[in-house]
Parts: C-alpha cells; structure tokens; sequence
C-alpha cells in the first residue's frame, strides 16, 4: 500500500482530517469562540489561557504553537478571533498560515462591536467556511508523507514492557514506507538518553539531544526543586514503575530502531522522511499539542493506566497492554496488545495491529477520542506573567 485516502494541500502537505479551526489568539476571546464552535459542531477550537502579558521567548513559543497549529496539514480552513489589544499580533497569525494555501479570515471582538456581534459574525463565517471544505473530496495521497507521533502517558509496567515495544514495531513499519516519526518527552528519556544518543546520525545530533536534557535539568536545579516529585508519578509508581531510569527505558522503546536524524524544538515543523526527537515537556497535552503544532498527523499513545486525551487537530490512537485497563476502559482504547503478556500475540503481531490502526485512522476512520469529542490543548509556557 504506496498510496492513502487524503486530502492533497496547496503546499504539498497531505492532510488525514479537514478541520475548521477555530483559534482564540489570547484568553480573553475564549468564550466568542467556544460558542461559535457549540453554534457550528463541526468545527473545532483551541481555548488557551496565553496570548497577553508575555514577552520575548514565551510569547514567541505562544504564537509559533497557534500558528503550527493553523498550518497543520489536517486543517483545511482557519478563523482567527482576536480581542483587539493582545500581545499576539492575529494578522501576524494569519500571514504565517497562509503560505499554506488555505483560507484564513480575521476578526477581533473590540471592532466587531462586542461578545454577540462577534459569535454571531464568526458563526456566519463558519457556516459558509465549512461549506466550502465539504466540497473538498479525498484523493489517494502517498503514504510516504505520513507524520506519526509517538507518546506514552499513564505508564505502568506494561507500558515499557508491551505496548511501548509493540509501537516501536509499528513505527519501524512506517519508517520502512518512507515516512516520519517523531519522538518526546524530555523529562522521560532520562536515564536513558545515552542509548537514544548512541542511535543518532551524527556527532550534533547527538550533542543536541545531551544539552536538550542538560537544559532541562539546570531549570530544574534553578527552581530549587527534584524533578522526582513529580516523575514517575504517583500513578506510575502504583503501576509497578519504580524510578525514573525504569520509566525511560520503556518510553524510548516506542520509536523503533532508525537512526534518530534530529533533534527539534517544541512545535518545529517535523521534516519529511525520517526519525525526529522534539524537545518537548512529558506532560501529555502539552507534548501532544506541540506535535500537532509541528506538523504530525496522528499521535499513536500508549497507556496503561488509561488516559481519555486528544487533541482537536489530530486524531490521538490510544494503545494498553494491561488486560484490565482495556475492560475497564474499552471506551477510550482503540489496540489492545495485552495478549503480549500472556503470551497469546507475538511482537510483531502486535506491531502489525497498530501498524493497521494507523493506516485505517489515516484514511478516515474515527478513534475513540475523536467519537467522544476530546479536543484537548494546551500551550507549554517558559516565562512568567507580567
């Protein structure tokens, strides 16, 4: 299978999804655009708590977020909603998403006259938007063009022992076909960075990954605090994980066995073809929505504790290896590899289940995130507010 049901893009991206995108630029223009997405169900939104009182470094990750976002090949059309006064410039916005080729319609609350005149203004939009994406149809579009990212969340011991290697096979799969596979979680590859090091192209990429880490541990030690607190989790450690170097072990199973070609910020545009680490926070959302920001088209997630999560942009495969978590929440699984552990499905069976999800989700079928309306988002933020 060479070729996907898609949606091809001006630029030559290939979109899975055709969203239109609603994107508050500050927090002040949340609810407008909440009641425009509860008015229009078919379109979705990222309410953010950013936008104003940031500076330098922190409003420049703020906008490249909003912006990666709007640029993501699964959305086809986007409205910008501005108050009027933040720091985050709409019409910036916009220029740095239509290069992509898709529409992209400004408007801010203070102008437009108020909080009614605005919802019903950006309702009015939405309708005759979505019009014109129904109008789009899929064509067959190369598989090779396909971004996946790859995240584990809710960890326990089938988690590093099961489902993380199971994806790794999956991966490789998409690898082989030309694609791309990008990797996170910076906080959750210590401990075992020197073998995802070792697997790197060259001498920098290699160096990169090392002071991706050593970045993150001096905020650490600046803050005065043990990152240890918080990672492994409480969760993790009822789960059966035990230190952070067990955790990491398991979680850098998950890309496969390419070299690692590079190491890019959080919500850089993921090239095409080829393994990526993003330096990227281990929170879940906001790994989650930095990959969708940098290009992704779907994010396979592990989980064996069970997590609910999506994202609004792109659809989020939750995988469990732990036989309870799929009975107990069957609502929110979409591959259950738990016979791994009884021993009733070999690896590469299991490997080759996700690796069919991935294709079946990339040509339009639903997960179960995407079936109960997650959308979740959320922006990681390096400064304070002024």
């Amino acid at each position: 299978m060479t070729t996907i049901l898609g949606y091809p893009r001006d630029n030559g991206e290939i979109g899975i999804r055709n969203h239109l995108l609603i994107i508050p630029t500050v927090i002040c223009a949340n609810h407008v655009c909440n009641r425009i997405a509860h008015a229009v169900p078919d379109a979705v939104v990222i309410p953010h708590q950013h936008g104003c009182s940031q500076i330098g470094d922190d409003k420049h990750r703020t906008f490249d977020v909003l912006a990666g976002t709007g640029k993501n090949p699964n959305v086809g059309a986007v409205i910008i909603v501005s108050l009027g006064c933040e720091v985050i410039d709409p019409w910036a916005l916009a220029d740095a998403i239509r290069p992509t080729g898709k529409r992209v319609e400004v408007f801010d609350i203070q102008s437009i006259g108020g909080s009614i005149k605005a919802i019903q203004h950006g309702t009015d939009l939405a309708r005759t938007m979505l019009a014109e994406l129904a109008q789009q149809p899929k064509t067959p579009v190369p598989l090779n063009r396909l971004k996946v990212g790859v995240k584990c969340g809710g960890s326990d011991a089938t988690s590093g022992l099961a489902s993380n290697p199971a994806l790794g096979v999956a991966a490789d799969r998409l690898m082989a076909a030309g694609g791309s596979i990008v990797i996170g979680e910076t906080t959750e590859i210590i401990g075992a960075e020197h073998i995802l090091a070792s697997r790197c192209s060259t001498e920098t990429t290699s160096r990169k990954l090392y002071d991706a880490i050593g970045r993150f541990e001096s905020e650490i030690s600046r803050m005065g605090a043990d990152m240890r607190g918080g990672n492994p989790s409480p969760g993790n450690i009822a789960g059966g994980l035990s230190t952070i170097e067990e955790k990491s072990l398991g979680c850098i199973s998950k890309c496969g066995t390419y070299p690692i070609e590079d190491v890019i910020r959080y919500a850089e545009e993921v090239p095409a073809h080829g393994l990526y680490f993003m330096d990227s926070p281990g929170n879940d959302i906001e790994c989650v929505s930095g990959m969708a920001a940098g290009g992704v088209h779907l994010v396979c997630f592990t989980t064996g504790r069970g997590t609910p999560t999506g994202s609004a942009v792109i659809p989020v495969i939750k995988i469990t290896a732990n036989a309870h978590t799929a009975v107990n929440m069957a609502d929110n699984m979409d591959v259950d590899v738990s016979g791994l552990l009884s021993g009733s499905l070999p690896l590469n069976h299991a490997g080759e289940a996700i690796w069919q999800e991935i294709r079946e989700v990339a040509e339009g079928r639903l997960t179960k995130a995407e079936l109960l309306g997650h959308q979740e988002f959320s922006i990681n933020r390096i400064g304070p507010s002024l």
